[in-house]
């Protein structure tokens, strides 16, 4: 046997070896990679907990790769109008006080109906948007769900409720790259956070669910029954909210 054929026979042992030991280490990179991307978002959630730290959204951070830009101007929980903080509990989440995260029982409902092939409502608690705002996407699917519920249990556990709705106000979607209560209060209507209306703070709440369509500073008749609706439940909310003001 000659040298070279010798050579080729080792080479050809040698190169499914080699990727035989490449496969593992390809696999471990993939699970850590993996576990990081499942991880860091707890991880945040503790380091959100600190007062001083101000975080941002994945759409805010979106806008700032794609060259996009945004206005967002932090304002602490104790600088915004407990008119907003109220429209926005009856709006989004009544039982933002008496729940761990997530709903559960209007969680079900939703199921129920959507079993039953009736058409569903959102069940999704001011604890769980934070979660998804923060480090997850837009968009439906029961993969984010899945991420989602969890991390809003974890979150609602790690952070008083006063936390959560400061960080949830200073990070929601107002309007194209409006962040925050006090850059939309002064885009809609010209004024601080501090200083919103109850009319004012109903119309930003009810524009929540889609602020793009949903333009607090134009309401049609549709968006200014609901925003009455909505008024007059934070009117009598009092009983609701002893998490935030009590």
């Amino acid at each position: 046997m000659t040298l070279e054929v010798e050579a080729l026979e080792q080479d050809e042992k040698f190169v499914p070896e080699e990727k035989r030991r490449r496969r593992p280490r390809i696999v471990r990179a993939v699970f850590i990679a993996l576990f990081l991307f499942l991880a860091a978002p707890y991880l945040l959630i503790l380091l959100y907990r600190l007062d001083f730290v101000r975080p941002v959204s994945t759409l805010m951070l979106a806008d700032l790769v794609t060259l996009q830009g945004y206005d967002r101007r932090w304002v602490d929980f104790e600088d915004i109008s407990p008119n907003l903080v109220r429209a926005v509990m009856m709006s989004e989440d009544g039982q933002y006080c008496n729940h761990g995260g997530v709903d559960w029982a209007q969680l079900q409902s939703v199921i129920d109906d959507a079993m039953a092939g009736e058409a569903t409502r959102g069940a999704s608690t001011i604890p769980m948007q934070t979660a998804k705002n923060l480090f997850l996407w837009n968009g439906r699917s029961f993969i984010r769900k899945g991420l989602e519920l969890p991390l809003a249990l974890v979150l609602d556990a790690v952070w008083p409720k006063q936390r959560t709705m400061e960080i949830y106000l200073n990070i929601a979607e107002w309007g194209p790259g409006i962040y925050g209560i006090e850059a939309a209060a002064q885009y809609h209507f010209k004024t601080s956070a501090a200083e919103l209306s109850r009319q004012q703070a109903a119309l930003l709440a009810v524009s929540l669910p889609n602020p793009i369509d949903r333009v607090a500073s134009k309401p049609g008749p549709g968006l200014k029954r609901l925003a009455g609706v909505v008024e007059r439940r934070a009117r009598a909310s009092g009983d609701y909210i002893t998490c935030l003001y009590g």
